[in-house]
C-alpha cells in the first residue's frame, strides 16, 4: 500500500466520471469506472460494491482480486453483513476475523484486510464499498479510509440522482422517503399488480404461437387425410410434436417460478462436474447441440451442488445465448476451477449485453425489449430460474459482455 493516497490519479480518473456522466452515461459502467479509477489510486488489490435492496445484497461491481464474485449474494440477514450495516460508517476489519463463507473465501485467497464504507442516502443504507488489501498491506490510514468514505457518499450520490441505480428490480431508496412503510406497501403492491400483468401478458404471448401452429396443422390432418402423402403427414407430427414440448417447457417454467423452492435430492453433495456437463451438452437439442463446442480441462474438481440441476442450467444458458445470436454461430461452452470453485462459461457472438442490464436480465418476466413486436420471443423466465438454481447450491451465476462481441454466461459452484 502506498504511504498516501495518489490524488493525481484520483482527481484524474474523477474527472473523467464526471465527464462520462455529463455526456449521458450513468449506471454500472460509471460505478465500474470508478471503482477500476479508485483502485490503483488506493493501493488497493481488489475493489467491490455490494448493493443492498428490500431482498438482500449483491455485488454488482468489482475489479482486480475480486472481480471473481460479481454477482455474488450477500444475505442481508447473515451476521458478518449486519455487523457490518451497523456502527461506524467506515471500518477497517480483517476478513479472516468475520465468519461468513465470502469473507473466508476472501482471506483463501490472501485478501485479509478491507476497509469498508457504507453508501448512506437519507440514513438508509443502499449499499457498501469495500477496498481490499492483502495480508502484508499496512494498515489503513485515517486519510485513506477518508477516500474510501467520499468515494462511498459519491455512489449514494448516484442512487439519489437515480442515474439508472439501483441494479436490482428492489428499490432500495424506498426507507429513506416520507411515509416510508406506507409507500413500501404501496409500492409492493404495484409491484405485485406489475408482476400479474406481466404474467397474463407474457404467458398469452408465448402460448399463443404453438397453440396456433398446433390447431393448424392438427385441423390439416384433420381435414386432409386422404389427400396429404405419408412425408407430409411425419411432417405434421414432427411438428406438432415440436410444439407440444415448447408448451411443456414453458409450463415446468412457470410452476418452477412460482415454487419457493428447486426440487433438489437432499442438500449439495460433490458431483463430477466434468462428466455431468459432458451429458448435459450431448442432451441439448439438436440445433443448439450442432453449434456449440465444449472444452473442459483434465483434471476438473468435484463441484459441490444437485447434479441433475446441470442440465437445466445448461441448456437456459445456451438457449439464452442462441436466441441473442446469429443462427449457425459458435456457441462455446467451457468449464474452469479456481482452487474453490468451478465454473462454467456459455459465450456466444450475438448482439451483446448493455451494462446496464447484466442484473436486470436476472429478474423474472424481465425483457430486453418489450410489447408484440419484441424481436426475441421469451418469457423473461429462463435466467431467472437459473439464478435461483443456482444459488439454491451456494453457487452464482452473472452476465458480463465478451470481448470482440456477444455475452458471456458464467455460473460458479463450489469445488471440492
Amino acid at each position: 500500500m502506498p504511504d498516501r493516497t495518489d490524488y493525481s490519479a484520483l482527481i484524474a480518473g474523477h474527472t473523467v466520471i464526471i465527464e462520462m456522466i455529463n455526456s449521458g452515461d450513468a449506471g454500472l459502467p460509471v460505478l465500474n469506472r470508478l471503482l477500476r479509477m479508485a483502485q490503483p489510486a488506493l493501493g488497493a488489490a481488489g475493489m467491490a460494491f455490494v448493493e443492498f435492496a428490500p431482498s438482500g445484497g449483491r455485488v454488482i461491481a468489482a475489479t482486480g482480486a475480486a472481480e471473481w464474485i460479481v454477482g455474488r449474494p450477500v444475505p442481508a440477514n447473515d451476521p458478518a453483513t449486519t455487523c457490518l450495516l451497523s456502527g461506524p460508517r467506515v471500518r477497517c476489519v480483517r476478513t479472516d476475523q468475520l465468519t461468513n463463507q465470502l469473507a473466508v473465501e476472501l482471506a483463501g485467497r490472501g485478501l485479509l484486510r478491507m476497509v469498508v464504507s457504507r453508501a448512506e442516502l437519507g440514513g438508509h443504507t443502499v449499499g457498501s464499498l469495500h477496498a481490499l488489501y492483502p495480508a502484508d498491506a499496512e494498515e489503513p490510514s485515517t486519510e485513506e479510509r477518508g477516500v474510501v468514505a467520499y468515494l462511498g457518499t459519491c455512489i449514494a450520490h448516484m442512487y439519489g440522482d437515480h442515474s439508472r441505480l439501483p441494479v436490482q428490480g428492489d428499490d432500495p431508496t424506498v426507507g429513506t422517503r416520507a411515509d416510508g412503510p406506507d409507500l413500501r406497501d404501496a409500492l409492493d403492491q404495484q409491484r405485485h399488480d406489475r408482476e400479474r400483468d406481466l404474467f397474463v401478458a407474457v404467458t398469452s404471448h408465448e402460448l399463443r404461437t404453438p397453440v396456433t401452429v398446433i390447431k393448424g396443422y392438427a385441423d390439416t390432418l384433420n381435414d386432409h387425410w386422404e389427400s396429404l402423402g405419408e412425408a407430409d403427414r411425419r411432417q405434421a407430427a414432427r411438428v406438432i410434436g415440436q410444439r407440444a414440448n415448447e408448451l411443456a417447457r414453458l409450463l415446468d417454467r412457470l410452476l418452477s417460478s412460482a415454487a419457493e423452492v428447486w426440487p433438489g435430492d437432499g442438500p449439495p453433495a460433490p458431483f463430477d462436474f466434468a462428466e455431468t456437463l459432458r451429458v448435459a451438452v450431448a442432451n441439448l437439442p439438436a440445433d443448439l447441440r450442432r453449434r456449440a463446442t465444449l472444452q473442459v480441462p483434465a483434471d476438473l474438481p468435484r463441484a459441490v451442488g444437485h447434479r441433475q440441476s446441470l442440465a437445466t442450467v445448461l441448456t437456459e444458458l445456451v438457449t439464452n445465448a442462441g436466441k441473442y445470436s446469429p443462427p449457425g454461430s459458435p456457441i462455446e461452452i467451457s468449464a474452469a476451477a479456481d482452487g474453490r470453485t468451478v465454473s462454467l462459461q456459455v459465450s456466444d457472438r450475438g448482439i451483446g449485453i448493455h451494462p446496464d442490464h447484466v442484473e436486470r436480465a436476472f429478474e423474472r418476466f424481465w425483457q430486453g425489449d418489450s410489447g408484440d413486436r419484441r424481436r426475441y420471443p421469451g418469457t423473461g423466465l429462463g435466467l431467472y430460474l437459473v439464478r435461483r438454481i443456482v444459488e439454491q447450491q451456494n453457487g452464482w451465476v452473472f452476465l458480463r459482455p465478451r470481448t470482440g462481441g456477444g455475452t458471456v454466461a458464467e455460473m460458479r459452484l463450489p469445488s471440492r
